[in-house]
């Protein structure tokens, strides 16, 4: 094998981001196919330009004289779960079994290591039809050869838009029944100073709250600055986001979903869902989520699909999205290796 020579890349340098981005992309369409949910070329590129004190990204490309034959990526967060990184590791098709995956994966646990992190992440994707364990995966034999074990077993599920408005008032009067003195609320854009820092409190919980299986992770502090800078990026990628709350009756948000929309693609995504613990049991989660994707097909109307990703022993959420009609079509699963 000729050595792999690593380089990481520049954001700002248009060549060299845009030959990371093209190898990241089309190592993950060789591998799920072309209705893979991967963002757009200018999502990314400003998400990687994006100067933050609360998280460290990083990309890398693998060259072998010359030629690019790998790519990738290193995030940690610098604020809460200074323990944790996410790694990412691609190799085009072409350039496979020769271990540069194996080079490149080395780089990136080494700087890893060397910020104190302990606690590695990377996240792998297989077909509907390999089951749950996804055997015969590539990227999960890769994995477990390097020490990394399966932490959380997600589901993508797809939704076809639109959905009939029957059937949404179907959902949504089954909803009403069970949340009385609560107040939903929707709107499009930045989350509103009334209720910002309630939302971020709830936001923050959901890292722990929602399934998180084996993942080593700790609940963020509630922080609005991070809300209002999450939102800036979304602007920079000229993304739309659609929210539906629940309020209590202090006007606090106590549920709450988001709809996420990229112009670049023009499809819609299913952010975070999330009903605190002391006010579940009210049919609140299914309640915002028909509020919204009301909103979503109502501002939206030509956007044909919305996906989203559940955690397998999520049943409660996963009954809201059937009863939507969300379909699976993938499994993604969240790898983890803890290291000194």
């Amino acid at each position: 094998m000729s050595e792999l020579v690593i380089e990481r890349v520049d954001p700002f340098d248009a060549g060299a981001f845009d030959a990371w981005y093209d190898a990241t992309t089309a190592s993950w369409l060789d591998v799920r196919g072309p209705d893979a949910d991967v963002w757009a070329r200018e999502e990314q590129r400003v998400e990687l330009q994006q100067q933050t004190t609360k998280v460290d990204r990083r990309a890398y490309l693998g060259r072998i004289g010359g030629e690019v034959v790998a790519a990738g990526w290193l995030a940690m967060p610098l604020l809460d779960n200074r323990h944790r990184a996410s790694l990412a590791v691609t190799v085009l098709p072409a350039h496979q079994r020769h271990g540069y995956g194996t080079a490149l994966l080395d780089r990136l646990e080494a700087e890893a290591r060397a910020e104190g992190r302990t606690s590695l992440t990377g996240e792998l994707w297989w077909p509907w039809s390999l089951g749950s364990g996804g055997e015969g995966s590539p990227g999960r034999e890769f994995g477990l050869a390097r020490g990394y074990v399966s932490a959380l077993v997600e589901v993508r599920r797809l939704l076809r838009l639109p959905v009939a408005d029957d059937v949404l008032d179907r959902l949504a009067a089954e909803a009403a029944e069970r949340h009385d003195g609560y107040t939903l609320r929707s709107w499009v854009g930045r989350v509103p100073d009334d209720i910002v820092e309630s939302w971020a409190v709830l936001d923050a919980s959901l890292e722990t709250e929602a399934p998180t299986g084996a993942l080593d992770v700790e609940a963020p502090e509630a922080d609005v600055a991070k809300v209002r800078e999450m939102e800036e990026l979304v602007e920079a990628q000229k993304r739309t986001l659609y929210h539906s709350v629940a309020l209590d009756g202090a006007g606090r948000v106590v549920a709450y979903t988001v709809i996420g929309y990229s112009s670049l693609d023009g499809n819609g995504y299913q952010w975070g869902t999330l009903v605190e613990a002391t006010h579940r049991g009210h049919r609140l989660g299914l309640g915002v989520k028909v509020a919204n994707l009301r909103l979503f097909q109502a501002e939206r109307p030509q956007v044909p699909t919305l996906t989203t990703y559940n955690a397998e022993v999520n049943a409660h959420m996963i009954r809201v999205n059937e009863a939507m009609g969300f379909e699976p079509v993938e499994w993604l699963c969240s790898i983890q290796k803890q290291v000194s």
